[in-house]
């Protein structure tokens, strides 16, 4: 029997992974000069993050952080036990040299075309997380590469959306060269985004239900648990974090799992997992939050009912108007909600 393929992780850094702050020039050179132990890590998700890689998960980072802060990135990144398989930064001294200056800001003509160059380097039969936020492209790009891959958008499309994006020409030229060579199939399995800038989640109904927006990582370690890219005991860690360091108690937890239940997000399946899980790990003496952990499995039975009633298949999902949603993909020109 031929060994499984190995599942890929795709992810952003700037209020992604990292809680940074870049909507004022002050908050640009403050990000910019910061040391790797001054960066802050958004609660839970270097956590998730070792426990997908622990799974086997591999790791992949395509961030907007330009090449110049590779070294701290990479830094903070070990600091926090991140191994990861490949790192890109976007190389915007560059762009400003050749004088394209709208390449700095645009996501659409840098993260398509990467991660279409990736995709052409994995195995045919290995599956995506995606994982982004609501404070540039990543929902639109994100989506609009998983139906590329998948077939649904064509080039013709594709060229379009560029054009109209206003996509720098051979960087549109690359891209339709790596659309023609797509064989179609569905290997996004699921768009992860945070709402570090708490739009509501409904603004990313238009994606379908692939797209999942996130308050908390509690909330994404559910959903990659029930895909089956995360074991019981890595969504425990992840809670077990947001209580002993960040205050959340056993009716945060739960609502975290309500919450996405709520809005089709989860199927409400194997809590037994978390169950055998958290004996498990009590086996080895008292667990660190168990008493919150314990109360929050008691509370998930009901919520996971009320899920399975509504989950939503990502195969129910129309195609994306991206001709109307492109000339809004990049939401840092819009003012904060």
């Amino acid at each position: 029997m031929a060994a499984a393929s190995r599942h890929i992780s795709v992810w952003d850094l700037d209020k992604t992974y990292l809680r940074t702050e870049f909507d004022t020039f002050s908050d640009l050179l403050r990000t910019a000069f910061e040391r790797a132990d001054e960066k802050r890590t958004n609660p839970g998700a270097a956590t998730l993050l070792r426990e997908m890689a622990r799974a086997g998960v591999s790791i992949h980072i395509l961030s907007g952080s330009p090449e110049q802060m590779r070294r701290r990135l990479e830094d903070k990144l070990r600091l926090d036990g991140i191994v990861w398989d490949s790192f890109t930064l976007k190389p915007n001294l560059r762009n400003l040299l050749r004088l394209r200056f709208r390449a700095v800001k645009d996501q659409l003509g840098y993260k398509l075309p990467a991660l279409l160059h990736a995709r052409a380097l994995a195995d045919t039969n290995e599956r995506e997380t995606l994982f982004g936020d609501d404070a540039e492209a990543d929902a639109f790009v994100y989506s609009l590469y998983a139906d590329v891959m998948a077939g649904r958008a064509s080039e013709e499309l594709v060229n379009a959306v560029g054009t109209r994006g206003r996509v720098y020409g051979d960087v549109l030229e690359d891209i339709d060269s790596c659309v023609k060579r797509v064989t179609g199939a569905p290997v996004v399995e699921r768009i992860l985004i945070h709402l570090e800038r708490q739009t509501p989640p409904s603004d990313f109904n238009v994606y379908g239900p692939r797209v999942v927006p996130f308050y908390n990582y509690l909330q994404s370690a559910f959903v990659v648990f029930e895909d089956g890219r995360l074991p019981a005991q890595g969504v425990l860690r992840v809670a077990a974090e947001l209580v002993t360091q960040h205050r959340f108690d056993a009716d945060a937890l739960a609502r975290s799992y309500h919450d996405l239940g709520k809005r089709g997000h989860l199927r409400g399946t194997k809590l037994h997992e978390l169950g055998k899980a958290l004996t498990l790990w009590e086996k080895d003496g008292p667990t660190t939050a168990g008493v919150e952990l314990h109360k929050m499995l008691e509370r998930l039975p009901k919520y996971a009912k009320m899920a399975s009633e509504r989950y939503a298949p990502v195969s129910d999902s129309p195609l994306p108007d991206y001709l109307s949603l492109v000339s809004q993909h990049n939401s840092r020109r819009k003012k904060k909600h």
